[in-house]
């Protein structure tokens, strides 16, 4: 898949399709498409998509395919943020938080991915059920503000904001982890868990998060992740 990233925090993809290739997208990333570039609607597969609904995505894939000659596609987020995208070879799998999917070529092989501890799962900040996507082929994610990559060493451990991780290789080990004492929780800002990922393997991590780009509710009224450490503890349940 031939791609290339423009703009700076709205930014678009622009991908050249060939003549006959397909490009697989969310429902409603589409910001301009070439005239030859034509339009369907995955409707196929209710298992498929009942798992890209549980993982926050739209239930079907929008298809584009280029036809009668090379063809071009524009797609981008739907919050300021960042597009990354991830060549996975045979065998390798990237787990992405819900709704973090934009789009792929139609190598690419999507499931979802059960969170092995339950601790992490519920207090984690990103539920149970989070996305797969199983090489070979090549994925876009797009996440909130500024995107930062590590590449953890075997053991190596970084400690996150459980709201702020976007990606990992499956690699990676992900569990939760205290953030200290009591006065630490309730008066640090910083919540009772972080996402504890060790290594080896790569971490994705976001600069905002979509709650700090939408107008505040629940969270307005503490003006600290302490006093919202219920709600996020439900919200995580659910999601």
């Amino acid at each position: 898949m031939k791609y290339t990233i423009s703009g700076d925090n709205l930014q678009v993809a622009n991908i050249e399709l060939k003549d006959g290739e397909l490009l697989n997208a969310e429902a409603g990333a589409m910001v301009y498409k070439s005239g030859n570039v034509t339009i369907e609607v995955e409707t196929k597969g209710l298992g498929k998509a009942f798992k890209r609904m549980i993982t926050g995505e739209s239930m079907f894939l929008t298809k584009f395919s280029s036809v009668g000659g090379n063809g071009l596609v524009g797609v981008g987020g739907k919050i300021p943020g960042k597009i990354k995208a991830f060549t996975l070879k045979a065998g390798d799998e990237l787990i992405a938080e819900k709704g973090a999917y934009l789009c792929s070529n139609s190598e690419l092989q999507f499931d979802i991915n059960i969170v092995k501890r339950i601790g992490a799962g519920f207090f984690g900040g990103e539920g149970i059920i989070l996305q797969k996507f199983s090489g070979p082929g090549t994925v876009l994610l797009h996440a909130a503000g500024d995107l930062i990559e590590y590449d953890l060493q075997a053991k190596q451990r970084l400690d996150v904001d459980t709201e702020h991780l976007v990606a990992f290789q499956s690699t990676v080990d992900y569990d939760i982890r205290r953030v200290g004492g009591i006065k630490t929780t309730v008066f640090g800002g910083e919540g009772i868990f972080f996402a504890e990922m060790t290594g080896p393997g790569k971490v994705v991590l976001q600069s905002m998060t979509k709650a700090m780009l939408m107008p505040q509710t629940t969270r307005s009224s503490s003006h600290s992740k302490g006093g919202s450490m219920l709600g996020g503890m439900i919200r995580g349940a659910m999601r």
